[in-house]
């Protein structure tokens, strides 16, 4: 038997984390210095929404925001009960080219391995998303789904290995001011993109940073472009998990699920706000979508 572990960063819904067996390790992000866990597995999706809405309300208004790194001692925590009770660990992390967490997970592991489990034959593998929310999310689903039919950890690890490569995250965004503050953008194109109103669409690309896609004049036109991003690149559509997470815009995401199920059929489209780590790099009305395709090289 084995543990399939995300960081909160997977977005993955506290209804859904249950439904799939999925243990979560939370980031803490600080709001005017107070901390705020970012993963609370007792919340419904109406309550996620309404907390949701509540935090990009803070981010909106300015207060001070400071994000959490899970720290190695953290993951050695988590980890340690799980490998007590027996179960090996397959850990699916937000891209390291994004965040330092896939480290501090990589040197708890071989803390552990190295130290006290060095010879009780326990395993902890590590896949890198190369991506974040629910890109990672849905991956983790798909182990879960995977285990369930009986696979064990090392078949699912081998399964995944492709999966990061086709595993699609694209996005806009509605204030460009937070992709400057991260440096995705410098802050007199921001100033000037917000005056002429262009909306980027961004993605994560094959190596898990986030990069500028293209550029969309005005909001409609950019939900637009992301609607036939995904109608136009998913691949197996009937057999996928398609996901969609929103910063504090629950109508809009409700109206791009709804176009993009009109042209296309899913087996499930996971809604979800949008969790508070990567979701305070890129602000409030974040809008982000996420498929499989035969890559990460997308056509319009």
């Amino acid at each position: 038997m084995f543990q399939i572990v995300v960081d909160s960063a997977a977005n993955i819904p506290a209804e859904t984390v249950k439904e799939y067996n999925i243990q979560v390790i939370s980031f803490i992000n600080y709001v005017d210095g107070k901390p705020l866990v970012c993963f609370d597995p007792d919340l419904t999706p109406e309550q996620e929404r309404e907390k949701g809405n509540e935090y990009y309300k803070s981010v909106a208004a300015g207060h001070d925001i400071k994000t959490g790194l899970v720290s190695s001692g953290e993951f050695e925590d988590a980890f340690k009960k799980i490998l007590d009770k027996g179960e090996d660990i397959l850990y699916i992390s937000l891209s390291k080219n994004i965040s330092g967490t896939f480290n501090s997970a990589r040197v708890a592991s071989e803390d552990l391995l190295t130290g006290a489990y060095k010879d009780k034959g326990r395993k902890i593998l590590l896949l890198d998303s190369l991506n974040a929310s629910l890109a990672q999310g849905i991956i983790a689903i798909y182990a879960s789904e995977m285990r369930a039919q009986g696979l064990s950890i090392d078949e699912v690890y081998e399964k995944l290995q492709s999966y990061p490569a086709r595993m699609n995250g694209v996005f806009t965004v509605g204030d460009l001011k937070y992709l400057s503050k991260t440096g995705r953008i410098s802050s007199s194109t921001a100033l000037v993109g917000n005056l002429l109103s262009v909306k980027p669409i961004l993605r994560g690309n094959k190596d898990g940073y986030i990069v500028q896609f293209k550029k969309c004049h005005g909001r409609k036109s950019a939900l637009k472009e992301l609607i036939n991003l995904v109608c136009n690149n998913v691949e197996d559509p009937e057999n996928q998990i398609l996901g969609i997470a929103h910063a504090a815009c629950y109508e809009e995401s409700l109206y791009i699920m709804e176009e993009i199920t009109k042209r296309i059929k899913c087996r499930r489209f996971i809604n979800t706000s949008y969790d508070y780590c990567t979701g305070s790099h890129v602000g409030p009305d974040t809008i982000a979508l996420f498929f499989m395709g035969k890559d990460r090289e997308l056509s319009n």
